[in-house]
């Protein structure tokens, strides 16, 4: 088990000190080395020694965990509604993962997550016209589903 650090400014259980490991199902690793992982809210809970520390999630409806976490207010199929929150959100996420496991989800975890990490991969280095082949290569041959979502990960102006 990784050493743990004392509990988050939520209140929450500790969170782990390493990143995630190579391996399991979802994990991404940016070009960078850091690792996040994208995961389906439908496919169920995490148990408490897979659960990430931060998370970023993508739904229509209020979403919640017990560890620190961040919703952004995106309908499937659709782009966020406060696309300049959602940048920040995932910037968050973004500089959290060099010391933090992290995870984006939605509801099939390919879409809107697809979207999110190609922005990761973008805050990465990743060129903007390649990001959505990168993370189509390296997480689901489908992710980032709609023209507008493809356009969003291409066009986003990124908050530094």
């Amino acid at each position: 088990m990784p050493p743990r650090r004392p509990a988050n400014d939520r209140g929450c259980d500790d969170v782990h000190m390493e990143p995630w490991a190579a391996g399991p199902s979802g994990v991404v690793t940016l070009p960078s080395g850091r690792s996040v992982r994208g995961r389906g809210l439908r496919r169920g809970p995490v148990d408490a020694a897979d659960a990430p520390d931060f998370g970023v999630y993508l739904t229509a409806r209020l979403h919640q965990e017990s560890w620190r976490s961040r919703w952004i207010a995106w309908p499937d199929f659709r782009l966020p509604r406060e696309p300049t929150s959602a940048l920040s959100a995932l910037r968050e996420a973004y500089d959290r993962s060099a010391t933090e496991r992290v995870e984006i989800a939605c509801g099939g975890g390919t879409g809107r997550t697809g979207t999110a990490l190609a922005i990761l991969a973008r805050y990465d280095g990743v060129p903007a016209d390649e990001a959505v082949a990168w993370v189509r290569a390296v997480y689901r041959r489908n992710a980032v589903e709609t023209p507008w979502q493809r356009r969003f990960v291409r066009e986003a102006q990124l908050p530094l």
